[in-house]
């Protein structure tokens, strides 16, 4: 009915009754907002938050040496500290001595080899249909060195401890650097290897063959002793 024909003024209604004018914005098919107080570090002391990265790290150390078991929180939880301070390590362990050591790669060459190499495996990867994000793949292909920057401790360590580096040494440091590439190669495919589509498992797993095989042939033909 109209209320103005019927004599009520619309003013003094409308003035009657509450406008809520607040409310919250939400999204259809969300998920429900958390307590912030819950995941907020922003109160955390810095000792805290070293030490809970500091485990994050080593707990996918753990998985990568052991990939059989093949927790997928490296994919879940990925992050960058690990492959960082492996290609670190490995490139201040790789780079010349001395300036005799005019074969030997310095540390940005060694640095930037072993990024720029993952990220091109991981480009492909993602060229191929590959399910895994950028920095996923990126995560698990540079923890994976680390069986190879263990071969690479060993290496070092034997040609310090001889001044002579005989046929036996040499045979000891290729069969270490051997069983940290097929380590390293084992376990990224055991991380990456089902994101891939099946029909296009070979392609991907060629590239990531060779990314670390270069970084053993570095490893077996550029380790100089200190002497």
């Amino acid at each position: 009915p109209n209320m103005a024909a019927q004599g009520v003024d619309v003013s003094d209604v409308t003035a009657q009754v509450p406008l809520d004018v607040e409310g919250d914005i939400t999204v259809p098919g969300a998920p429900p907002e958390e307590d912030e107080d819950d995941f907020s570090t922003l109160d955390e002391p810095v000792k805290e938050t070293i030490l809970r990265d500091l485990k994050a790290v080593g707990k996918k150390f753990v998985h990568v040496l052991n990939p059989l078991k093949g927790s997928r929180s490296l994919l879940r939880e990925w992050d960058l500290w690990g492959p960082l301070v492996l290609c670190v390590m490995v490139a201040l362990l790789l780079q010349g001595d001395n300036a005799a050591d005019t074969g030997a790669p310095q540390f940005a060459e060694v640095f930037v080899i072993l990024w720029v190499g993952a990220v091109v495996v991981t480009l492909n990867s993602q060229l191929l249909g590959g399910q895994l994000s950028f920095f996923q793949s990126v995560c698990v292909l540079g923890y994976c060195i680390l069986p190879l920057s263990i071969s690479l401790i060993v290496c070092r360590i034997i040609l310090a401890a001889s001044a002579i580096q005989t046929v036996v040494l040499f045979a000891i440091r290729f069969v270490t650097v051997l069983l940290g590439f097929a380590w390293s190669t084992f376990a990224a495919m055991a991380f990456l290897g089902d994101s891939q589509p099946v029909n296009r498992k070979a392609l991907a797993v060629y590239p990531i063959f060779l990314f670390y095989f270069i970084i053993s042939w570095m490893i077996i033909s550029h380790t100089h002793s200190d002497t």
